[in-house]
């Protein structure tokens, strides 16, 4: 790079000032910096045309010639060539034919050097050479595009009265470079409806725009152009049509080019092989590279690099070491592409070690690209200190990371990482580009991070569809199904259309605790307007989402009409089946999954051993706990422990429970200790609640649930005392108990309740209906069971607290704001009380409405007097 400092700018628009003899001073003074600052080894090749030229007899008479500037600027010598035109300049009294002008712009172009090129654009000004000579104006584009003045290129190109084929290849060129492909793409159509006839080059660059932006509808616009003007059979046009087609998913079209390709060479065979690759069509890809050893004489690098890709996609170890072998041979050992991509390859086979020595052979090679392919292999295999070791060797050695060391680095999930990261992307100003944008808020979104994910966000300048989807995704995993919402509106209001994983993202959100119960429907309906409803993603989503919402029968529906199924899928209608109380639906889904050969993981046997638990399945569930261990080697984790100890102590059985947390391979974590606390408030066994609860002090002092549970045992068993020390604990250890809450959604608004609650603009209707529903119930048999209030009172005083619980207010508010017949769904936060429980159970048989509760164990669901859970929770 030239450097600039030195450099007087002189700007197009004054440039007509200048005389020629001031342009040639300071040209001269540009090419002494450049002859004292350039590399002294430059290509000195074109000494020889040099000498030829200082032989010509009248060298006045050839001013205006350019074959020896020519020659240099073909060679790469800056300075020869620099020095020449300077030469001629001075010797011709300032007076410079345009092609001499044309080449000395390929050279500022070549360094690139915007300063210069100003400089020579202000001398074609003076010269008259700016407007009138086609090659000149085509050079000048040329020049700004390659210097990434993507406007000054533009301003040149509009004010040129007549442009031909090559002048709109330069503009279209320089939009590509700039990554700018959808005014490429824009520009072609334009160059067709003004009658330039474009050549096979013109069609190569703009299938390549057409292929970045995965613009399917003009790549056939563009493949039927090329059809017209005679470059069907055409080698370079054919590859470039099955790159775009590969690029856009199409590969059936890519491979109907490829067979109807009279002639073919290597690169038809590598294109073609790659497009198999990047749509994970790898078999297909390797039969090919076997089927292409009888047609290629010779593999090359290009080659290499798309076979030793596909062994890394199979994980083809074998296959890897024996390419491996035939690079070495064949003498590519110093090629950067292939030494990178097989480091890569032994990376995701597991060969960390192989990998890092390839890694440390090749310290010429050694650029961005290796070193972030090293950092991502120590990611992929776990060794999280030696990626950001490289990282910050890379540094000191000089290698500036780019967008995608950046984004690499921050798949790692360590915690002060994003930060770290961000700042350094600050530093060297990548935090715009959207790669590193979305990666950052990707991985601030791990973190549950919101507000610095939203903040890079709004820093991103283009934001395509996978930041917008990384952002929606983000309010996703806080469980804001309002602010996914909102970037969802948002999105679509800047005509970004949503894809699956957007909408999936979407229907994740909308399986928060405290988004409406419709909402999710509506983006279902998105989801089928997208015709993206079958998609794996959207498809699993809405099981999941159905499931944890209450629409249990919605769930099965989706599940049934799906194509395909993996194991998300199965393992939600699974869990579904179980929270909903349904467990022999789920036992029996899983035998089908079994039968059907299906892959199984632990949260599978997580979510069957749930089933047994929610319906007291003791044996069947300890059966399915050692066939995971035994048949399948999936080792048990904390969760699996922790519902064993559930479905032991829901059944009494704490005897065995205590056995079998005595004999965990690790030491029992909260989540163990508190589902016992949990089972000893039910079975009202205090020393065992009183040993949990310690436990749980010890390893989490500031949890509220710990206490509340321990004082609920104590005022179970009338020990008040006790339950008061446990309330001055709290005190003590500033502990805040949660409130008890309650909601339920009418007409797309969530309506909220605490127990007592008077707040709501409706409360007199609510309490004169609880008032009534309840001698109602009274007049039915019903009977208060005061045992669960906890608080030393007044039978009366009791069962006035018993009435105004916070899911009664919900029921009460929604018996009177929806029709008779219409089906409830309320939403608590804590465990529904066994008072309660047996109220909404009346009241789904008087009122004849089916109600539908969700609570921090299970779902519930009443009708005719009958809950699924078989009053087992």
């Amino acid at each position: 790079m030239i450097p600039r400092a030195s450099l007087a700018l002189l700007h197009c628009k004054n440039a007509g000032a200048l005389a020629p003899n001031q342009a040639a001073k300071s040209l001269l003074t540009l090419a002494s910096s450049v002859a004292s600052e350039c590399n002294a080894s430059l290509d000195d090749a074109g000494a020889g045309a040099r000498q030829a030229f200082d032989e010509i007899p009248s060298r006045g008479a050839a001013a205006g010639s350019n074959s020896p500037l020519s020659d240099y600027t073909w060679r790469g010598s800056v300075r020869p060539a620099l020095d020449h035109f300077l030469d001629v300049h001075r010797r011709c009294g300032g007076r410079v034919f345009g092609g001499a002008l044309s080449s000395v712009l390929k050279v500022c172009g070549s360094v690139p050097d915007r300063a210069l090129g100003e400089q020579v654009h202000g001398l074609c000004i003076r010269c008259g050479h700016d407007s009138g000579d086609v090659s000149v104006g085509a050079s000048l584009v040329d020049m700004y595009m390659k210097c990434r003045s993507v406007e000054d290129g533009r301003k040149v190109f509009e004010a040129m009265p007549e442009r031909n084929v090559a002048t709109w290849m330069s503009l279209l060129t320089g939009y590509i470079q700039t990554r700018a492909h959808s005014d490429a793409v824009a520009l072609f159509f334009r160059m067709r409806a003004e009658g330039i006839w474009p050549n096979l080059f013109t069609f190569a660059s703009v299938l390549s725009a057409v292929a970045s932006q995965g613009a399917a509808d003009l790549g056939q616009r563009v493949h039927a152009q090329s059809v017209k003007f005679g470059y069907r059979s055409t080698v370079l046009v054919c590859n470039s049509l099955m790159n775009m087609y590969a690029k856009c998913g199409l590969v059936q079209e890519a491979k109907a080019i490829f067979c109807g390709m009279e002639t073919r060479d290597v690169v038809s065979w590598n294109t073609l092989m790659a497009g198999l690759v990047l749509n994970g069509r790898e078999a297909e890809a390797l039969q090919l590279f076997h089927d292409s050893r009888s047609s290629i004489a010779k593999l090359t690098q290009s080659t290499y690099s798309t076979v030793i890709k596909l062994c890394a996609n199979l994980k083809h170890l074998g296959l890897a070491r024996q390419l491996h072998s035939s690079v070495l041979k064949r003498g590519f050992h110093s090629d950067g592409n292939v030494m990178t991509t097989l480091m890569d390859s032994y990376s995701k086979c597991g060969e960390l070690e192989n990998a890092l020595t390839i890694f440390l052979l090749m310290p010429g090679s050694q650029n961005v690209v290796s070193w972030t392919a090293m950092i991502n292999g120590c990611i992929q295999n776990d060794d999280i200190p030696l990626a950001v070791a490289l990282f910050s060797r890379m540094r000191q050695d000089g290698v500036a990371p780019n967008e995608f060391t950046y984004s690499t680095m921050l798949t790692a999930s360590v915690a002060n990482l994003p930060h770290l990261i961000h700042a350094q992307v600050i530093k060297t100003n990548y935090q715009c580009m959207p790669v590193v944008g979305t990666a950052l808020l990707s991985s601030y979104a791990k973190h549950c991070s919101t507000e610095e994910a939203l903040s890079v966000f709004k820093m991103i300048d283009q934001k395509d569809v996978v930041a917008w989807s990384a952002m929606l995704t983000c309010f996703a995993q806080a469980g804001d199904s309002n602010g996914a919402t909102n970037v969802f509106i948002k999105m679509t209001m800047h005509g970004v259309k949503p894809n699956e994983f957007t909408i999936s993202s979407a229907i994740d959100a909308c399986a928060s605790p405290m988004a409406g119960v419709d909402l999710g429907r509506q983006f279902h309906a998105i989801s089928i307007k997208h015709r993206c409803q079958d998609a794996i993603c959207v498809s699993s989503a809405l099981v999941s989402m159905y499931a944890r919402k209450g629409s249990i029968e919605s769930a099965q529906s989706v599940f049934e009409r799906q194509f395909d199924r993996d194991f998300v899928s199965w393992n939600s209608m699974i869990s579904g089946y179980a929270q909903h109380g349904y467990s022999q639906k789920a036992l029996d889904l899983f035998r089908q999954m079994e039968a059907e050969g299906v892959e199984m993981d632990g949260v599978t046997f997580l979510a069957v051993i749930m089933a047994c638990t929610h319906s007291g399945l003791v044996e069947e569930g300890r059966q399915y706990f050692d066939s995971m261990v035994r048949d399948y080697g999936i080792t048990p984790t904390m969760e699996h422990y922790a519902c064993m100890v559930d479905l032991y102590s829901r059944a009494g059985r704490l005897d065995e429970t205590m056995s079998l947390i005595g004999g965990m391979p690790f030491p029992p974590g909260p989540m163990v200790w508190c589902t016992l606390l949990g089972a000893c408030r039910v079975h009202k066994n205090v020393e065992l609640g009183k040993l949990a609860a310690e436990k749980l002090h010890s390893l989490e002092p500031l949890d509220s649930a710990t206490y509340v549970l321990l004082s609920n045992i104590y005022s179970a068993a009338g020990k008040w005392k006790e339950k008061d020390e446990v309330r001055k604990l709290m005190d003590t250890r500033k502990v805040k108990k949660e409130a008890g809450c309650s909601w339920i959604q009418i007409k797309n608004k969530i309506h909220s309740f605490i127990a007592s609650d008077k707040s709501h603009p409706l409360s007199e209707q609510i309490y004169a209906k609880l008032k009534a529903m309840t001698a109602r119930l009274k007049q039915e048999g019903y009977c208060p069971d005061t045992s669960f209030v906890l608080h030393e009172a007044e039978e009366e005083k009791k069962e006035a607290m018993l009435a105004m619980h916070s899911e009664r207010l919900a029921l009460a508010f929604g018996l009177i704001a929806t029709p008779p017949g219409a089906t409830l769904q309320i939403f608590k936060n804590l465990r529904v009380c066994g008072d309660c429980h047996t109220v909404i159970k009346m009241v789904s048989a008087i009122e004849d409405r089916e109600i539908i509760m969700r609570d921090c164990s299970r779902f519930h669901h009443f009708n005719s007097g009958v809950c699924s859970c078989g009053d087992f929770w």
